[in-house]
């Protein structure tokens, strides 16, 4: 399969996924808020039979295992509004995985933050040859 082709029904999967996900949780019935929810990517195997949904859970580190559970129990429907939208010709089955990348993105930003610089500092000069 083209690579092109891969990556428009991963992005397509994503985008269907989040709009299903938008539409179904709910506070009351999954124990969730969906804003704290957010698709990051979607790996389809070159053979379509398989698909890694990445989700980043903003907060509720001790309640993400339960959130995944609850995406695992969303999956049969997910998979089924995949098959009406989009003309694939195996429908993938989801499995979702917890990504951090975002946390540690941020983690890392507050530690660059944190780095002071001191204001009195020689600032090299651009092509002065120093070594």
């Amino acid at each position: 399969m083209k690579t092109d082709r891969l990556v428009r029904i991963n992005e397509s999967m994503k985008r269907e996924i989040g709009e299903h996900l938008s539409r179904t949780i709910s506070v009351e019935r999954d124990g969730f808020d969906r804003s704290l929810l957010t698709v990051t990517h979607v790996m389809v195997s070159t053979n379509l039979h398989s698909a890694r949904v990445l989700v980043s859970i903003f907060g509720h580190e001790k309640e993400r295992p339960a959130i995944l559970a609850r995406l695992e129990r969303h999956r049969p429907d997910l998979q089924r509004q995949i098959a009406d939208k989009l003309a694939l010709k195996y429908t993938p089955r989801l499995s979702f995985f917890l990504d951090t990348s975002l946390e540690e993105g941020d983690r890392l930003v507050a530690l660059l933050n944190g780095i002071e610089t001191p204001a009195d500092a020689p600032v090299p000069e651009a092509g002065s040859g120093a070594t």
